[in-house]
């Protein structure tokens, strides 16, 4: 449900006045995003992709009946345009994410840090500022889907610009939950462990994540964790908390 108990599910396009739901998704080409876009247009969703790949973003939409706008979510500008065109657009997902180089914090240089944060958090602070307003203004129910990672919440070694990116992510995004207490657009996070995703050869279906975090949204749920990493994600925090040193994270008996 939305923050004023208005149910958003993915098997619910219709909304209640009779008109059809809209979604936009950042980083449809592949991955998550296009997982989100399969589902939500096999639901009846009128769709707007984006991505910055403007070929495969192109064959995505041809596929699903959507409409292609090529997006730069690192850009200000470019997520305004995005905006403009999916006026409609009342479950935004702001997923396009880069893993970027790894390695220690000091073995990358300024280039790395800036093109993953860019990407990663940019696509997050931008996404809202070109969206939130809009949403706001509509007075209609609406859901903010935003993709973070496990890895904003464990910090794995070697981990690069990548974890730090998302764990900033995690905090925007509460900050935006926030400020939109009590209104009539709700948000949910994230935080898949390993996809089968351009970003990793092994892990879960993205249409499965895709059909868990569609299901967050309409249940309300804010922050969505894999079950199995909950326990090294409580651990962490309490180490931190205790002033004990810190530890890579991982599955029990693993």
């Amino acid at each position: 449900m939305s923050a004023d108990g208005v149910r958003l599910g993915r098997t619910d396009p219709i909304a209640d006045d009779g008109v059809r739901r809209s979604a936009v998704i950042t980083g449809a080409a592949s991955g998550i995003g296009r997982a989100l876009a399969t589902r939500l247009a096999s639901a009846g969703s009128a769709l707007v992709l984006a991505d910055r790949r403007s070929g495969p973003l192109a064959e995505v939409a041809a596929a699903l009946g959507a409409k292609p706008v090529p997006t730069d979510v690192s850009d200000p500008v470019s997520m305004d345009a995005l905006a403009g065109v999916a006026r409609d657009a009342r479950l935004v997902c702001l997923n396009a994410g880069i893993v970027g180089a790894l390695g220690a914090p000091w073995d990358l240089g300024a280039e790395d840090w800036d093109a993953v944060f860019g990407v990663n958090i940019g696509g997050v602070t931008n996404g809202l500022r070109s969206f939130v307003p809009r949403l706001i203004a509509s007075g209609e129910p609406a859901h903010i889907l935003i993709t973070a990672s496990l890895a904003g919440l464990a910090s794995f070694p070697g981990n690069g610009a990548y974890g730090p990116s998302k764990s900033a992510v995690i905090a925007i995004a509460e900050q935006a939950a926030l400020a939109l207490a009590g209104t009539h657009i709700g948000v949910t996070v994230l935080c898949p462990a390993l996809v089968r995703t351009g970003m990793s050869d092994v892990g879960v279906d993205p249409l499965d994540v895709a059909d868990e975090a569609l299901a967050a949204v309409a249940d309300g749920t804010f922050l969505l964790v894999p079950p199995e990493w909950h326990g090294a994600v409580t651990d962490r925090a309490a180490r931190l908390v205790a002033g004990r040193p810190v530890t890579a994270p991982h599955l029990p008996n693993s």
